[in-house]
């Protein structure tokens, strides 16, 4: 057997309709849009959430919340994550990266404490939650904000 002999399994593989292609094909002529209308016309149709000129849903539901131009959004890793780390490592923000714990450092790193931590490591990151920082202590390691 080789590539040349291979072929889909039988009744796996469907054809396109081709619309548009006369009569006989069952879509010619008008391809299935009907007669006229917006919806005939090339580049035609609505937008999404057009009703028809009725006061649209996101129009009509009121407005809730605030959103601060100042927030801050750190990039999250947790305890359990820095196990993986060798003992006796330094961890930055570097390294979360090349771990793929974190995509970015966005406006910076923050240590969470979910999970459990026995290796010995020095973690330096942007801040640390009270527990988390109490768990690489306990487990002889030390924190350094950046």
């Amino acid at each position: 057997m080789d590539l040349s002999n291979l072929s889909p399994a039988a009744g796996s593989v469907k054809k396109n309709k081709r619309i548009g292609r006369g009569p006989g094909a069952g879509t010619g002529k008008t391809s299935g849009r009907g007669h006229k209308g917006q919806n005939a016309r090339s580049g035609g149709g609505v937008k999404p959430g057009f009703e028809g000129g009725q006061m649209p849903l996101q129009r009509r539901l009121p407005k809730r919340g605030f959103t601060s131009l100042n927030k801050k959004v750190y990039a999250l890793v947790n305890v359990r994550d820095l196990e993986t780390f060798e003992v006796d490592s330094v961890i930055d923000p570097e390294m979360l990266i090349n771990a793929g714990f974190i995509k970015s450092v966005k406006d910076g790193v923050k240590i969470l404490a979910d999970g459990e931590l026995t290796k010995k490591l020095t973690v330096k990151a942007h801040k640390f939650s009270k527990s988390a920082a109490e768990k690489i202590e306990a487990a002889g390691g030390s924190i350094e904000v950046l």
